[in-house]
């Protein structure tokens, strides 16, 4: 983009429309990490082993999934918006009816509600964004939602320690007679309510407007993002763009006309969607408690520690926001799929050495406890410097306008199919084969996944959306 038309940019209006669709991602975080301290709450009032913790965890994924793949065909329907005030209902009533569930079926049920809203936040916020926003600050941007997920999930895990720490335990009773635990999904419904209202103050995705046919509106709200003169310029770009092959979006469009075989760009898609779950990161967002207090934690210390892990979590995001329009997309995920690599491998020597002593009680001896802490965080800040953020940067920028929604409803389907083989599985792989296998099997797809993006990862940064091909 030129420096005449960069002047005329309208960065603040930019900004509050950011702020407001990476609320999704806030809640995408939030409603994610909520889990991570209530689970002795769950066993307690539901009577769960650890088949019954893996399935309830696990509920808001099948959720995600569906939300996640209806989302991207849903906003070609009723657009880019719509779907995300949709989605900031679905998290007002998932808030509230599972901190009220009185069986675990409720409760499946109400986090399936509010994976629905998970899955479609996931998808929509990065393609908004990435359709408002300039080319040359479009990673930069389009990156804040990571940094919204994580504020989400640090935010649930302070609520957390601080409503267990407050009411002496998550199991034990808290305002109005009910126990702590529920309170950790109630408070969800504020920051709901919020994004729901913060919601009717933005301007719908011109590139939506433009592909329904309704310009003037389009042109309108590409006036006050970038200027008269630009504003048509991208109006023509765009209509240029669908002109070639225009119809209403479908999933057909995925499939090459000329070999009926899946578009490269979709498998690229898929990809990245799955490695960034293959890794395990999720293990450490709603497991993370449990997960620590296995190898000797206390409750409260391993509550403590999902905080620093959130903190970190942020602090790499802040790092990929400086970085991600200067080297590129490629390069920060190589150097994110290295990194996990090498520290996960250290967190599965570390697990080896567990020890179990007479009473029953794990630990880690000499000072394995604390090279497993620091690679486990050295491991969560390489993924939230590289393919936290990035995966998301590319899945919204990386499709042509005609494929756009489609191809996310795809690898967005895969991302949280993904996560929920990964989720549900951790509880019983902890077990057998053991926390150590388990991790490394994690730093082996970490090691593939840098290949992966060697093969198939195609730089998009500065690049105009009516410029990707499929």
């Amino acid at each position: 983009m030129s420096e005449r038309v960069v002047e005329k940019v309208n960065m603040t209006f930019i900004a509050a429309i950011v702020a407001v669709a990476t609320i999704g991602g806030f809640m995408f975080g939030y409603d994610s990490g909520v889990i991570n301290g209530t689970q002795k709450g769950l066993e307690s009032a539901f009577d769960l082993g650890r088949l019954g913790i893996g399935v309830n965890v696990g509920a808001i994924l099948v959720g995600s999934s569906i939300g996640a793949f209806v989302a991207g065909r849903l906003s070609d329907r009723i657009g880019r918006r719509g779907v995300m005030m949709l989605a900031a209902v679905l998290f007002l009533v998932s808030a509230l009816l599972a901190g009220a569930a009185g069986s675990s079926e409720i409760f499946i049920i109400a986090r399936i509600i509010g994976g629905l809203g998970v899955g479609a936040a996931s998808v929509i916020s990065p393609v908004y964004i990435s359709e408002v926003t300039p080319a040359s600050v479009r990673g930069r941007l389009s990156s804040i939602q990571q940094v919204m997920i994580i504020t989400g999930l640090t935010g649930a895990f302070v609520a957390n320690f601080a409503l267990a720490r407050y009411a002496g335990g998550s199991t034990a009773d808290f305002w109005l007679g009910y126990p702590a635990w529920r309170w950790m999904f109630w408070l969800q419904a504020i920051p709901a309510a919020i994004y729901f209202l913060a919601l009717l103050g933005i301007p719908e995705s011109p590139r939506y407007l433009v592909a329904r046919g309704h310009i003037e509106r389009a042109q309108a709200v590409l006036t006050r993002l970038f200027g008269a003169t630009e504003a048509e310029r991208k109006v023509a770009e765009i209509r240029a763009s669908l002109a070639a092959d225009h119809h209403r979006p479908r999933l057909s469009d995925l499939l090459d006309k000329a070999s009926g075989k899946v578009r490269p760009i979709v498998w690229t898609g898929i990809g990245l969607a799955v490695f960034q779950q293959l890794v395990g990161i999720n293990v450490v967002f709603y497991y993370g408690a449990t997960l620590w207090e296995a190898v000797g934690f206390s409750e409260d210390y391993a509550l403590q520690t999902n905080i620093l892990s959130g903190v970190l979590s942020i602090g790499a995001c802040l790092a990929t926001i400086l970085l991600v329009d200067r080297i590129g997309r490629k390069p920060l995920l190589l150097i994110g799929s290295a990194g996990m690599a090498v520290t996960l491998a250290v967190v599965s020597y570390a697990f080896s050495t567990a020890v179990t002593d007479a009473a029953g009680a794990v630990s880690l001896p000499g000072n394995n406890g604390v090279i497993a802490l620091v690679a486990a965080n050295l491991y969560v800040v390489f993924f939230n410097m590289s393919w936290g953020p990035i995966m998301w940067v590319m899945l919204g920028e990386m499709f042509p306008n005609q494929i756009r929604g489609s191809g996310l409803a795809i690898a967005g389907f895969a991302q949280w199919m993904a996560n929920a083989a990964i989720s549900v599985s951790f509880p019983s792989l902890a077990v057998s084969p053991g926390l150590a296998v388990t991790y490394t099997g994690y730093a082996l797809f970490a090691a593939i996944s840098f290949f992966f993006v060697r093969a198939m990862v195609h730089e998009t940064k500065g690049r105009e959306l009516e410029d990707m091909e499929g």
